[in-house]
């Protein structure tokens, strides 16, 4: 299955051929959120594939979504719409958790939101007549079934790692071992920074941390000093993971 496709679809394709990664042999797709560089290859994946290949989201995914960054308000999420997606994909759209692959869910909408959430100052979404900070109520990540623990997949993490991962064992009730991809801790100062470690390494169960993405070196390196250079792990693009996830 594939999680994303990036921003480019030049890209994508470029990386899919690299790899040698056959894109007619998925047997699914999910989106963590609607951000344009996750989704933004979506219209030259589809031409690869056969219509009717299952797509697992949030039930929000389709929302307009905007930044300010530039000073000009401009949309950032989905280029296409529900009647595109809806001619070519089989639509899982659900706040519910959603089984994607045998041993492979989404983790549904992460609605407790304790502790900081990666939030982006002027994102918004449409509210009334104005507009409103977006809350990124499409924000999932991946569950894969390890035969260890569980192995937590994300995309952005707007919604907050440990957020994400609390709802994840709230939820799964096994204990993570593993997190691979984008947190969204590249703007998080040093006392968010701090929670995330001391939170991390109270769990114990955590054996290997790869971050990429939105992730930021600092993160990078203050949870590398903290928790090891075992545990934490670059993951640029091109990376091969491997996992035991057998029974």
């Amino acid at each position: 299955m594939l999680l994303d496709t990036g921003q480019s679809g030049t890209v994508l394709l470029h990386n899919l051929d690299t790899l040698q990664l056959d894109a007619g042999t998925l047997a699914a797709l999910a989106l963590s959120h609607a951000h344009y560089d996750h989704t933004g290859g979506l219209p030259a994946l589809a031409e690869r594939l056969a219509p009717g290949l299952p797509l697992y989201a949030n039930a929000d995914l389709l929302r307009e979504r905007f930044s300010q960054s530039t000073g000009e308000r401009r949309a950032i999420g989905l280029s296409v719409d529900h009647a595109w997606l809806a001619a070519r994909f089989a639509l899982h759209l659900d706040d519910a958790p959603q089984q994607v692959l045998p041993g492979v869910w989404t983790t549904g909408a992460i609605t407790e939101r304790p502790y900081p959430g990666g939030y982006v100052p002027r994102q918004e979404i449409r509210a009334g007549a104005g507009y409103a900070p977006d809350p990124y109520r499409d924000d999932l990540s991946l569950v894969v079934e390890g035969s260890a623990g569980l192995i937590v997949l994300c995309g952005c993490c707007h919604a907050g790692l440990l957020n994400t991962l609390a709802h994840v064992q709230r939820v799964f009730q096994r204990p993570i071992v593993a997190v691979a991809g984008g947190t969204h801790l590249t703007s998080a100062d040093a006392a968010t920074l701090g929670i995330v470690v001391q939170t991390l390494a109270g769990w114990g169960t955590l054996r290997r941390l790869y971050l990429n993405h939105c992730s930021g070196d600092e993160a990078m390196y203050t949870l590398r000093q903290a928790l090891g250079g075992e545990v934490v792990r670059p993951c640029p693009a091109g990376t091969a993971l491997e996992w035991d996830v057998g029974a």
